[in-house]
């Protein structure tokens, strides 16, 4: 049997197997059925270790060990397996996620807390800035900005970058608006911004502008500002820089309080 390592290494990848468990695997399926002996002949595979990665494969829900002797070994159909490793992994990833609500809920987060509170009270002002590479980076911190804000968010941004950031932080400005947070948005708007618009309507003020620039100013305080054109760049070498300092901030944001006036409402853009 002659298995391609490009298709062993997407087997390993999507159904989180070592290196022994998928040469077995895919030994087992050409033959059907098999002993452990011949499979690790197949498959390249010690002897001495095929009856254990056989019993690993056998509790994961890959194979089936026949009665009688020698011990045989059956292959799981396919479709099978992949349910099977689906509900694995949803289960698995359903204990990972309430442990970490365990955590949230228990001393462990007073303890990271104080510590946070401690090391930050030390940070010199003019260290609160940093460089945030890739786009899945930038959400995830923006995302943290709107979570912590108290009063305003400030959101600059182009046509895609309105749409992505509606799909992307639509929960946590909808949270933030019921808070009281002031939301406004302004980007380039055009028919295919209406959906997304109606989404996120009744929790921000939404109005069109046609500035090459996106940046994020939360409470007058925090600012994130993007330094390539998102149409220019791959997500993944998207750049942003993210400051903490009230000045800049504020300034940022009394000049978009100028622009801002002579913005047309999304309304009547979009109607």
């Amino acid at each position: 049997m002659i298995v391609k390592e490009d298709l062993l290494n997407k087997l390993r990848h999507y159904f989180s197997l070592n290196l022994y468990e998928v040469r077995l695997w895919t030994a087992l399926l050409s033959r059907g059925v098999s002993t452990a002996g011949e499979l690790s002949d197949i498959a390249n595979v010690p002897r001495s270790r095929s009856y254990d990665v056989l019993e690993s494969l056998e509790k994961k829900g890959f194979v089936l060990q026949k009665f009688g002797k020698p011990i045989k070994y059956m292959a799981v159909p396919p479709e099978e397996v992949i349910d099977r490793v689906k509900k694995h992994m949803k289960k698995e990833a359903d204990e990972k996620v309430n442990r970490l609500d365990d955590v949230r809920a228990g001393e462990v987060m007073t303890e990271l807390n104080s510590l946070h509170k401690q090391g930050v009270e030390l940070v010199d002002p003019t260290d609160l800035s940093g460089s945030l590479k890739g786009r899945h980076n930038l959400y995830n911190h923006i995302d943290m900005m709107i979570k912590s804000s108290d009063e305003q968010v400030t959101i600059v941004t182009s046509k895609e970058g309105f749409i992505r950031k509606v799909e992307g932080l639509k929960h946590s400005i909808k949270k933030a608006s019921e808070r009281g947070v002031v939301i406004r948005i302004a980007a380039p708007l055009d028919k295919d911004c209406m959906k997304v618009y109606k989404d996120i309507k009744d929790f921000a003020e939404v109005r069109s502008s046609e500035a090459k620039a996106r940046f994020v100013i939360v409470d007058k305080e925090e600012l994130i500002f993007m330094v390539m054109d998102d149409s220019e760049v791959h997500p993944t070498y998207d750049v942003g820089i993210w400051v903490n300092t009230p000045l800049f901030a504020n300034a940022m944001e009394d000049m978009f309080e100028l622009a801002w006036k002579d913005l047309a409402p999304a309304d009547e853009v979009l109607k």
